[in-house]
């Protein structure tokens, strides 16, 4: 098998043999490069030892010396190129407390997590392959290198990623894998919510976040998102539902697209549910309130997963509307952007479209029409571009000061009253019209 080397890393890997070195690309790079796919970056494996390569590379710096791993830059990109090692014992369930360099490049490649990402390659030998990963690609299969318990035990983040990787590639994972996967999620606990944000963000924003069912079912979520596990146990005797509310959550992530902000919303969207449910005395289940009961959820839990504040708002308002309906007409579509914010609108008619077809057949079709109008609405909106937040009105504050207003809060409420006027009826959005409703204290 022949793999396209990039210029760069050939000059390395070239550099590093006629010094008398073995070299070779390793790990995701070359899973990737057979897959088809183009690397996010390239990694190197060498017999060299890191001051070795800094001998090589006068442009390269130290990002993991004690563990064999030097930066080496060529045309401004870094490369890392890493010592063989042995990994020493695992303390802390994540890192070796130290490794041993060996001149065995089989033995550096035994310590890795999978065997799909266990294949080094350079021009000279062509692929080495020793744990079949090339087989497990064919078979579509995520295996432990070895036996998985080793693995996971020295890191424990690789439980994570056995489901990750699965999700991404659409891979099963193999039974004995996917046994220690079970026995040992426990372990996740050690790692930093940090780590555990990029794997679950991964997941979720790949071609088949429906493997959250797998997290739930290996006992993952147990650990990472407890929550999840109450919405999976959470029934709906409703017509408007057809699935617990975990599983309704799952196919509403299949129904969006692979956007980071959407599947955070259509994943958290509905975990105020357990909390709200009450049934009545007909045998219905109702969750009244779910919305914001979510919301709060919803920013509980990305501050605990350390996501960004940015997508904190964006998901927590997505989650805190995506129930809401709109009013008839235009003048309602023009309501419902204001108060949801013309940023999101979009987003939020992607979320309730996605929670309608997860739904039961029950009203489908008039939901759907529904939605169908409001997208027209705003369309047309857009065309004539129809104020609907206070970033288009007519007038600011300036005008308003300079109309004889004293600077103070009564200057924002008055621009939200002259909205709320803008809303009702758009042909009034001129800067005469409103600032003559203000001279006659019209509002």
């Amino acid at each position: 098998m022949t793999i396209t080397l990039p210029q760069d890393v050939k000059f390395i890997l070239n550099t590093l043999q006629n010094a008398g070195y073995e070299a070779y690309a390793v790990g995701g790079c070359v899973r990737d490069s057979i897959l088809g796919r183009i690397p996010d970056d390239w990694d190197i494996t060498t017999s060299a030892k890191p001051l070795e390569v800094k001998e090589l590379f006068p442009k390269s710096f130290d990002t993991g010396i004690q563990h064999g791993t030097i930066t080496v830059l060529i045309n401004h990109v870094g490369y890392e190129v890493t010592t063989y090692r042995i990994d020493g014992e695992y303390e802390d369930g994540r890192h070796p407390k130290q490794v041993q360099f060996t001149p065995n490049l089989i033995e550096d490649l035994k310590r890795r997590d999978f065997t799909i990402n266990a294949m080094a390659y350079n021009d000279e030998e062509g692929l080495v392959d020793c744990f079949e990963g090339l087989k497990d690609i064919e078979n579509k299969v995520i295996r432990c290198v070895g036996d998985p318990y080793e693995r996971f035990n020295e890191d424990a983040l690789r439980i994570m990623r056995a489901v990750r990787f699965a999700a991404q590639l659409g891979y099963d994972i193999d039974v004995t894998t996917k046994q220690a996967v079970r026995d040992l999620a426990p372990n996740l606990s050690k790692i930093s919510v940090e780590r555990i944000n990029v794997e679950l963000t991964k997941l979720l924003v790949s071609k088949h976040p429906e493997m959250m069912r797998d997290l739930y079912e290996v006992g993952i979520t147990a650990i990472v998102l407890p929550e999840f596990d109450l919405t999976m146990k959470t029934e709906q005797n409703n017509p408007h539902h057809c699935y617990n509310v975990g599983e309704h959550t799952i196919h509403a992530l299949m129904n969006v697209r692979e956007d980071k902000v959407l599947r955070l919303a259509a994943l958290l969207h509905d975990f105020g549910k357990p909390q709200c449910k009450t049934t009545g005395e007909s045998g219905r289940d109702h969750f009244y309130g779910h919305p914001a009961v979510s919301e709060e959820l919803a920013k509980a839990i990305l501050r605990r997963l350390r996501y960004d504040n940015d997508t904190i708002a964006k998901v927590s308002r997505l989650v805190l509307y995506h129930d809401y309906r709109m009013g008839d007409g235009r003048k309602g579509t023009r309501k419902a952007m204001s108060k949801v914010g013309e940023d999101l609108f979009d987003m939020l008619l992607e979320l309730q479209h996605a929670d309608i077809l997860a739904q039961s057949d029950y009203g489908r079709e008039e939901k759907l029409e529904n939605l169908s109008r409001v997208r027209k609405d705003v369309e047309a909106i857009r065309a004539q571009s129809e104020c609907v937040s206070l970033k288009t009105l007519a007038v600011t504050g300036n005008d308003l000061i300079h109309a004889g207003m004293k600077p103070g809060k009564e200057i924002g409420e008055t621009l939200t009253r002259l909205l709320e006027v803008v809303l009702e009826n758009p042909e009034r959005n001129t800067k005469e019209e409103l600032l003559e409703l203000v001279k006659k204290q019209n509002i």
